[in-house]
This record gives C-alpha cells, sequence and structure tokens, in this order.
C-alpha cells in the first residue's frame, strides 16, 4: 500500500473530489485510488479546492502524492505550483519536473 492511501481521508472528502475532477468512468473494473483522486484534484484545483486539500490532506499528505504521481497525472504548472507551496510548508525535497513517461523507440 502506498504512503498516501494510509491517511484518513474522509471517504465524503474523496468522492466529492473525483466527482468534481473526473468526468469519466475508471478504465477496468478497479476503483481509482485516493492517490489518483489527490493527483488530479491537485492538477485542477482552483485556489479555493487548494485551500481545501491542504486543510484535509496535509502538508505531507499532498508531497506523499506529488512523489507517487504517475507520468501524466500532474501538469508542469500545477507541479510547479505544489511544488513551491510544499517544499516551503515541510522543508522536503521535490523533485523540479513532474514524473515523465520515456519510450524506448528501439523496442517498438
Amino acid at each position: 500500500m502506498m504512503a498516501s492511501e494510509t491517511f484518513n481521508l474522509p471517504n465524503t472528502f474523496a468522492s466529492e473530489l473525483e466527482r468534481k475532477f473526473f468526468w469519466w468512468e475508471p478504465i477496468g473494473p478497479h476503483p481509482r485510488s485516493v492517490t489518483r483522486i489527490l493527483a488530479q484534484a491537485m492538477n485542477l484545483a482552483s485556489f479555493e479546492d487548494i485551500q481545501r486539500l491542504e486543510d484535509v490532506v496535509g502538508p505531507q499528505g499532498l508531497v506523499d502524492v506529488m512523489l507517487e504521481a504517475e507520468p501524466g497525472w500532474i501538469s508542469e504548472r500545477s507541479w510547479e505550483l505544489w511544488r513551491g507551496r510544499l517544499q516551503l510548508a515541510t522543508g522536503m525535497s521535490i523533485p523540479e519536473m513532474p514524473p515523465r513517461r520515456s519510450f524506448n523507440a528501439g523496442a517498438i
């Protein structure tokens, strides 16, 4: 289990975020992870959403989400905003760029 899956995120808050920030059905039989829901919310958050995420999840939990995010989950612009806010709040080192997909053209 990922670190961010272990914090106490109220189910009602997770459900609210999922309804607000996902307009497509999950792919496959499994529900979205809390990490995926939070990453999407971080990526598309308004200032009011940012404040709620910080209050409910806390800076450390949001850093965990960033460090566990998969390529494409958080845009470079949102990454930089959160990186600045969360490094200041936690003193933790967060990579400068979000994770990226890499392809080996020779394998295709």
